[in-house]
């Protein structure tokens, strides 16, 4: 394949688009409890909410489901803002959302204002430019207001599946199934040697966001441009904007299998909105 047709991106509207066939009440509920959980509360009753990366728009109607006062959600990828308007009328008619198509780095010139909470799942990695689309992202939250943001965690093997990834994007669909393919054989065996089994795994995988385990492999492999953050460091360049780190869900990983995303919840210095 020649320079110049490369690819440099995964198409990931293309997968959520495929997932959004899938989402159903429990699948709903699932991603209820789990943002709940990741903003500590479950009442968003007159929050404005700002969902940056939508994909599926799951968590935008999540946010919506749980009293939202005005929720905007946005996505670089066309094929995501369709599946995200599409799921929201499918499951929230007369819903008061806003979806655009524009990137984290078009929020520095803050279209929309600033909000309550900004929330942020798995994307800013993805960027190219991870530092930026933080400060981006956190310049949207109102002083007082919350920044909820999850990253892929460093590990050793990151370097590794940064090529991979690149690789990935640019290979033939024959050769993308067969990764996936690789992956799925190579995890079923670690967690074999565990004493667990995939089926069970897989069957068990709609608890984690309400998400699903094919389209979520797809998802990693592909997943490209790919950066990955430790606690610290985004401690460090966050605090200097005014943010406080209220909550964190991390874990130590090898990364053999993937970074996994470590999950932060973040508050802006200032008064509390109202």
């Amino acid at each position: 394949m020649s320079e110049r047709s490369a690819k440099d991106r995964f198409e990931f509207g293309r997968n959520w688009q495929e997932y959004s066939a899938l989402v159903d009440e429990d699948r709903i509920a699932e991603a209820k409890r789990r943002l709940a959980a990741m903003l500590q509360t479950d009442d968003l009753a007159g929050r404005s909410f700002l969902d940056i990366g939508c994909g599926s728009g799951l968590h935008s109607l999540a946010a919506l489901r749980m009293g939202a006062g005005r929720v905007v959600a946005i996505d670089l990828d066309p094929r995501s803002v369709a599946t995200t308007e599409a799921l929201l009328e499918r499951f929230a008619p007369g819903h008061r959302a806003t979806v655009k198509e524009m990137s984290a780095f078009d929020l520095e010139r803050l279209p929309f204002g600033q909000f309550d909470i900004v929330y942020s799942w798995g994307v800013l990695h993805h960027t190219g430019d991870m530092a930026r689309a933080l400060k981006a992202a956190a310049g949207c939250t109102k002083p007082g207001g919350l920044f909820a943001v999850a990253l892929y965690g460093k590990t050793r093997f990151c370097r590794m599946w940064k090529r991979i990834k690149r690789w990935y994007i640019n290979a033939s669909p024959e050769e993308q199934a067969w990764a996936e393919r690789t992956y799925a054989r190579l995890f079923g065996t670690y967690l074999l040697l565990r004493g667990k089994r995939l089926a069970t795994h897989i069957r068990d995988y709609n608890h984690k966001r309400g998400m699903d385990f094919h389209h979520d492999v797809r998802d990693w492999i592909g997943g490209y441009p790919y950066e990955s953050i430790a606690p610290g460091e985004l401690a460090e360049l966050l605090e200097p904007l005014g943010f406080e780190i209220v909550w964190k869900k991390t874990k130590r990983r090898s990364g053999l299998f993937g970074s996994g995303n470590d999950e932060y919840l973040l508050r802006c210095a200032g008064s509390s909105p109202s």
